[in-house]
């Protein structure tokens, strides 16, 4: 147990389990004695050991000094014992009980054999990765939301599959035991086990008995005979591909460990090297990938960014002869992909990419050296990188020309980064009056700009540019080649050039993909191994049969790279020499591991059948609950992640082994939770606040940070609230721990309670928005839980505690009780299934803050409110539905259904007059009598006045539509006030 006691100022430096007296000596004995108190960490008790000899006094003074202490920090200890902290509810007592509860009786476990005819949805979350920092307050928005929808749909008699599992092999785990000597399973788990908990402690009904783990041989064994059907239908290759080389770390890199050119490690060049990797083509299924997405229920944005990365376009293969030092052809072309074969006249020069296969043998030999240091500075860059607009374009003359096949111009061959080996050909015929790029780099270099479209809409604004779009074409005509398109649109040239392209056999119709295939090896040990072997007298890599699935990892103590290319696993020399299992030959394994994305690809299916041994998953269980309902997860695995699930589903589709061409049915992103926002004043040179809105016309300032309790909004802005002129300057970032703006979920769980942070996670906006965490925003909604607290249980006693039971009554509800409630019921039914989560819980305050206002509580009422609350506070409702008289949990009651008849309103606005003048209205039921209407009307503050001091003679009441109060002034007898 920990304690904030503060020890004397005399000890707090000391710990409390090594407190020592001072050292004396010891005449008799000639020795030191140290006698020590030991206490435990609570300081609940002390002991002295036995010492043969007297105390100096100033020795005795001090030990009844710090008995003392030890004695007054007991007793501030008891009192803060007695002294129970008040809360608006017992959600410390209420959320153990209740997670014990469903943990003991599995009560959200789904059965292995379920009723088939019942309606199923199966509900997930993108597979978290157990770091060891562990949750923040940013990643239960999307568990808080699955949770929420898994719960009514199980309450509306469906049959819900809603699992949690972890993607625990990759990168983070390896690199953590390269600094730290721990093996990563022990990392692994141990990060596992603190996620599990945190997740648990939020009171989310996942089925813990279908938990699963990418690490275990018994999931990787699926992984790798996945790969083994991709391998046989050809769609696992071996290739060489340039990869991330860092010289000084001797290993292969990441894209993510690169960073500017440099190992985020150390911060060492990194360069990009040919390797020999494994490969898978994706690019197959580039099409399908495409035409699919029409059919899915996901973002539009997400489903363009799909669109993007595979870049699917429609033009032309051209080639260009490439001509020796007399203008001659020397048999061999460089062939060009491009979209747009209508500008073909206008392409004044070509450019390869750095790793062009051709490049070598085209380089004059004066250019050599000039082209070798090119690529070298080339290879230090990422793609990302040399492909950035931004950046300033730079290339080299190789010296050597090649012919327009369009007109027979020769033109210049240059080598420049921009263009990218694994894009297309890997060399572009350059047109700089109608591209950017390819304008800004003839214009550095001083090469010939040939305008060959006239705008549609020519107004002079392009002049001095490139201009990319469509229009007329000009300056097209070559009679030696026999090919003319002046004078027609765009869209007319480009059929027109390949047709003739085909004709003449320079070139063919293409069609293009961005989309390159799947980079599939990685040097690491910290991963599923692949299950190949590669024969020692021929070299041939042979899979292996799957009755030697799992191939497990080997144990290795020294996972730190090898400095030579080859992957950690090539330490474990027992275990790379080996045999073919079907020829029986000398053989060694494969040491590459598989990427992290492997495991994550197919996870979703094992959920529904955990622990087959026989098969990947059960037929008619995939059957039942293919595909996902529901995917909730990061915008930031939009593509890739999405992509490769896909694409690895769409191959267990053609062999049969799963039933649905798509895994997800619909996909929401949620918004991502910025830490708290901060306030920044800025000051000038002597002190002074400098308003934001005129800081930049200021001279010298510097930022302040200003406490959120110091500050106030105005009109869109916040300001001083000392001095409201003085505008500051509000932003938000990210949560990291670099930042410093992480929000632990234990710490607000152990304030506020799990049902609090639930539900303010849902209130905070949109599910799908950015927003920022605010402390004083959970405040709100925890006095919220409060309220529905005591308006069921009651007012706390004098201790802070609550009586049992409840104060709800069995008495019949009134019409207007009813009303309240089916109107509840039917939002908040509404903005669960649009996962409108912040309106559906707006619904519930308002019955609330009608309910506060009722003289009875009728428990019919309080019972039905309870089920609605229950998807997004389950710990108080379970405990609500059990005071209110249930003995079993609510998870499986139906939700409740709204009844029209309660939902429309009985109340009309009934005009009222006076002698046949309207003189305002008055609300009143649609059964409203004469005597009832009247009685409204006389006791109304406006309509009142009208009736004082005179006779009524008449009361005309037409019901629903009028009342009518025909009065005379009362007579005033002669002699009387």
């Amino acid at each position: 147990m920990e304690t904030n006691l503060q020890l004397p100022l005399q000890i707090q430096h000391l710990k409390p389990s090594s407190l020592k007296c001072p050292p004396f000596f010891s005449p008799k004995n000639q020795i030191f004695h140290k006698p020590t108190i030991n206490f435990s960490s609570n300081f609940r008790s002390c002991s002295f050991n036995s010492i043969n000899l007297k105390l100096r006094s100033k020795t005795r003074r001090r030990v009844s000094e710090i008995r003392g202490e030890l004695g007054k920090l007991e007793e501030r200890e008891e009192e803060k014992k007695e002294k129970p902290v008040k809360r608006a509810y017992p959600f410390h007592q209420i959320e153990p009980k209740w997670q014990t509860f469903w943990e003991v009786n599995k009560t959200f476990r789904t059965p292995d054999d379920v009723d088939t005819s019942k309606p199923k949805f199966y509900v997930l979350d993108m597979f978290p990765y157990p770091s060891g920092a562990g949750l923040h307050v940013g990643h239960p928005l999307g568990y808080t939301a699955t949770d929420i929808l898994a719960r009514f749909k199980r309450m509306q008699g469906f049959n819900v599959l809603h699992p949690m599992g972890w993607d625990a092999f990759g990168l983070p785990a390896e690199q953590y035991a390269i600094d730290t000597g721990t093996h990563p399973k022990i990392t692994t788990m141990r990060n596992i086990g603190r996620f599990r908990s945190q997740l648990k402690s939020l009171g989310f009904s996942y089925d813990w008995d279908r938990e699963i783990s990418t690490t275990e041989p018994e999931y990787y064994r699926w992984t790798q005979w996945i790969f083994l059907q991709l391998l046989k239908r050809g769609l696992a290759y071996q290739a060489e591909v340039p990869v991330n080389w860092c010289p000084a770390l001797g290993t292969v890199l990441a894209n993510e460990e690169v960073i500017d050119g440099v190992s985020e490690r150390g911060g060492h060049p990194v360069i990009r090297k040919p390797m020999r990797q494994w490969m898978l083509r994706i690019t197959e299924y580039a099409d399908r990938l495409l035409e699919d997405l029409e059919e899915l229920d996901w973002p539009e944005s997400l489903k363009d960014m799909q669109r993007n990365w595979i870049g699917k376009s429609e033009g032309a293969e051209l080639e260009f002869p490439v001509l020796d030092a007399g203008g001659q052809e020397r048999g061999v072309g460089i062939t060009v992909y491009t979209t747009r074969p209508d500008t073909i006249f206008g392409a004044t020069y070509l450019v390869l990419a750095p790793e062009h296969p051709l490049l070598e043998s085209l380089v004059f030999t004066d250019q050599t050296k000039y082209v070798e240091e090119y690529k070298e500075l080339a290879s230090r860059k990422s793609d990302l990188e040399r492909t950035e607009l931004q950046k300033e374009k730079t290339g080299v003359f190789t010296g050597c020309y090649a012919k327009n096949p369009a007109n027979g111009a020769a033109v210049p061959i240059w080598v420049a980064d921009y263009v990218l080996g694994s894009y297309g050909t890997g060399a572009i015929m350059a047109v700089p009056a109608h591209d950017t790029r390819d304008h800004e780099f003839a214009s550095k270099y001083d090469i010939p700009i040939h305008w060959v479209v006239k705008p549609d809409d020519e107004d002079g604004s392009c002049i001095g540019k490139a201009y990319s779009g469509g229009g007329v074409i000009m300056n097209s005509y070559s009679s030696a080649t026999g090919l003319d398109i002046n004078g027609l649109s765009s869209k007319e040239a480009i059929p027109k050039v390949i047709q003739w392209a085909e004709e003449t056999g320079t070139g063919k119709k293409k069609v293009n993909y961005k989309l390159r295939d799947w980079l599939f090896a990685r040097q690491r040990y910290w991963g599923e191994p692949i299950p190949v072997v590669i024969m020692d007298d021929n070299g041939d890599s042979v899979p292996l049969p799957d009755s030697e699935l799992p191939l497990t990892l080997p144990e290795l103590d020294d996972f730190t790279p090898t400095g030579t290319g080859e992957p950690p696993l090539s330490k474990a020399l027992s275990w790379v020499q080996t045999v073919d299992p079907l020829s029986g030959k000398p053989a060694r394994r494969e040491t590459n591991t598989m990427p992290q994305w492997a495991g994550s690809c197919w996870y979703y299916l094992r959920f529904m059948d955990p622990q087959n041994s026989k098969e990947l998953v059960n037929k008619e269980k995939e059957r039942y609950w293919g595909p996902v309902d529901v995917y909730v997860g990061g915008a930031e695995h939009a593509v890739l992640h999405l992509l490769y699930a896909r694409f690895w589903h769409k191959v267990l589709y053609d062999i049969g082994a799963v039933s649905t061409k798509e895994p997800f049915k619909c996909v929401i992103n949620q918004g991502i939770i910025l830490g708290k926002v901060q306030y920044m004043a800025h000051k000038d040179t002597n002190g002074n606040y400098v308003s934001a809105d005129s800081a930049t016309m200021s001279g010298d300032l510097y930022q302040e940070q200003i406490p959120e309790e110091k500050v106030v909004k105005s009109g869109e802005f916040f300001v001083l609230k000392e001095n409201p002129t003085i505008r500051l300057i509000a932003r938000t970032y990210k949560m990291s721990k670099s930042k410093g703006n992480v929000v632990n979920p234990e710490d607000v769980v152990a304030e506020y309670g799990a049902d609090s942070l639930r539900l303010y996670e849902m209130f905070m906006g949109p599910l799908r928005d950015v927003k920022p965490w605010n402390t004083s925003g959970i405040e709100g909604v925890y006095r919220f839980m409060g309220r529905v607290w005591r308006l069921i249980v009651g007012s706390p006693l004098s201790d802070g505690s609550f009586k049992d039971g409840t104060v709800a009554i069995d008495v019949e509800p009134t019409v207007d009780q009813l009303r309240s409630l089916h109107k509840c019921i039917v939002k908040v039914t509404e903005e669960i299934e649009a996962t409108r989560f912040n309106t559906g819980i707006s619904a519930m305050m308002e019955f609330i803050n009608a309910a506060y206002k009722w003289d009875q509580h009728p428990r019919s009422i309080f019972e039905a409110f309870v089920l609605l609350l229950s998807p997004y506070a389950p710990h108080m409702a379970e405990e609500l539905w059990f005071r209110l008289g249930n003995s079993n949990s609510l998870a499986y009651e139906p939700f409740p259904k709204a009844n029209s008849a309660y939902l429309k309103d009985s109340k009309i606005v009934l005009p009222v007059q006076f002698n046949g003048k309207t003189r305002g209205t008055i609300q009143v039921e649609e059964t409203c009598t004469e005597d009832e209407a009247f009685t409204l009307a006389s006791t109304d503050e406006k309509l009142s006045k009208y009736i004082q001091g005179k006779t009524i003679k008449k009361k005309i009441f037409v019901p629903g539509k009028i009342l009518n109060v025909i009065v005379v002034p009362e007579k005033v007898k002669v002699g009387q006030q």
